[in-house]
């Protein structure tokens, strides 16, 4: 009997820490980390003049080749980590078909809104791949909103809550990686 790959999904608000995290939990067990964010950033070279906005073609051509990415993978047997700043109405849809096809485990990341709102704000100013994203056209006032009101995945599959306030998770890398061999 062939035992399924494991998807480890990091999950929370925007500026919460996810794609540092999502790496360094794909290198620690030895896997590729999916990020819908690089793919995006990947897809913006084909796409001349591209202006981000909400519900863009390129944003909702985004959504579909990381799930297809996700399925393909899982398909073929491979374990991933996949992260995206999706609330639970686009991640259940997503996820749900792979539920009996991989072990599926949740990363909530957490962090104050103010924090998130800071780490936003210093990555828009200092990144040049952030033009692939909306960043600089959502004000303040409406990150804290869409912080606060953030709704995790919400799977019947274990989930573990981390806070990435601090490079110092908390629970700790090494818990984190025992969460997920449970």
């Amino acid at each position: 009997m062939q035992s399924k790959p494991l998807v480890v999904v990091v999950s929370g608000p925007p500026g919460t820490g996810k794609t540092t995290l999502a790496h360094r939990v794909a290198a620690a067990i030895g896997c590729p980390a999916i990020c819908r964010d690089e793919i995006k950033e990947g897809m913006v070279h084909a796409t001349p003049g591209f202006v981000p906005g909400p519900g863009d073609p390129l944003t909702m051509r985004t959504l579909s080749t990381f799930f297809d990415v996700i399925g393909l993978l899982v398909g073929r047997g491979t374990t991933i980590v996949a992260e995206a700043a999706f609330q639970d109405r686009i991640w259940s849809p997503g996820l749900t078909p792979l539920l009996n096809r991989a072990e599926l485990r949740i990363i909530h990341c957490t962090v104050p809104a103010d924090v998130a709102l800071a780490r936003i704000t210093a990555r828009t100013a200092t990144d040049p791949k952030r033009t692939a994203h909306e960043d600089a056209q959502i004000s303040a006032d409406a990150r804290l909103r869409t912080h606060n009101a953030f709704q995790a995945v919400d799977l019947p599959v274990p989930a573990l809550t981390v806070d990435t306030s601090s490079e110092d998770y908390n629970p700790s890398l090494s818990k984190i990686i025992a969460f997920l061999s449970e």
